[in-house]
């Protein structure tokens, strides 16, 4: 069974260098990895904060916020 990751991101250069690599680390046959691109999608952004993402790139992995760099706080795409 596959545990569910989210990707949340901005699309800005950082997080689209981020979003490659956690595509090619993640082992997909234990997760199945949903992006989600914030400027493209605001209403998630209350979905990302309230899993513990502060800035983006982020990835949501088992219930655990990992922020990658930093592109962009989460305020800035509300």
């Amino acid at each position: 069974m596959t545990q569910k990751a989210v990707f949340y991101h901005a699309g800005c250069p950082v997080c689209v260098a981020a979003e490659r690599s956690v595509a090619e680390a993640l082992d997909h046959g234990r997760y199945d990895v949903e992006v989600v691109h914030l400027g493209e999608d605001k209403r998630r952004v209350a979905e990302a904060e309230a899993a513990g993402v502060k800035s983006v790139p982020a990835l949501v992995l088992d219930g655990q916020a990992f922020h990658i760099n930093y592109g962009a706080a989460l305020d800035a795409l509300k």
